[in-house]
């Protein structure tokens, strides 16, 4: 009997660890499609003309700040991955 509750509780671990996987996928999957989003919207608050006075200062500053975001996330991303890998190893 003993057996049988830690093999139910086993499944559960797994079942809620890959719940949390799934949503941490689509969080971060949301995170990155808002940071792509102000990036464009940066963009357009650009003046080409005088790129280094005014607004455009901000813009450059955030889509610099929106570009490591999306990379952080995306590094946060495939660190888990290889963790995910390395758990089916052992």
């Amino acid at each position: 009997m003993d057996c049988n509750v830690n093999s139910k509780q086993t499944e559960y671990l797994e079942f809620t660890t890959e719940i949390k996987n799934q949503l941490m996928k689509i969080f971060t999957n949301i995170l990155v499609v808002l940071a792509l989003a102000l990036i464009i919207f940066n963009i357009t608050l650009l003046d080409f003309k005088n790129p280094f006075q005014g607004d455009s200062i901000v813009a450059f500053i955030g889509i610099a700040a929106s570009f490591c975001a999306m990379l952080i996330l995306l590094i946060f991303r495939m660190s888990k991955k290889i963790e995910e890998k390395m758990k089916d190893k052992l």
